[in-house]
């Protein structure tokens, strides 16, 4: 509704009070914390409800689900056994020695540091 010195103010819809339009003024900074938790990340799709919880078959599948999983036997916790010294999650293939983890680089990290193409003439 309004922007000015570096405040927004918005109408917004207070659920706790049957819907009723109201205005807020927050302060640009907290305005776009709150606008962001709304985006989502490139690439991901917001899927609400699927499966059981589908609108259609919720009335049907939660009870279903609830009566199957209170008619499971109660699972009996099998006995730990503490090993002398966790395994290495990678091995190096020369020396058989465990690797350590340094760093961990994201896709577009490892693009970013991979060596030139070699040129063909």
């Amino acid at each position: 509704v309004a922007f000015h010195d570096d405040q927004v103010t918005f109408r917004w819809r207070d659920s706790a009070h049957h819907n009723k339009k109201r205005l807020i003024t927050l302060h640009v900074d907290e305005f776009l914390r709150r606008f962001l938790l709304h985006v989502l990340p490139r690439g991901f799709v917001r899927i609400r409800h699927f499966g059981f919880l589908a609108s259609r078959r919720r009335g049907a599948l939660v009870p279903l689900c609830k009566q199957l999983l209170a008619s499971l036997p109660a699972a009996t916790p099998a006995p730990l056994s503490v090993p002398a010294q966790p395994s290495p999650l990678w091995t190096c293939p020369l020396c058989g020695g465990p690797m350590i983890l340094i760093e961990r680089l994201t896709a577009r990290q490892i693009t970013l540091r991979a060596p030139p193409l070699a040129e063909v003439a």
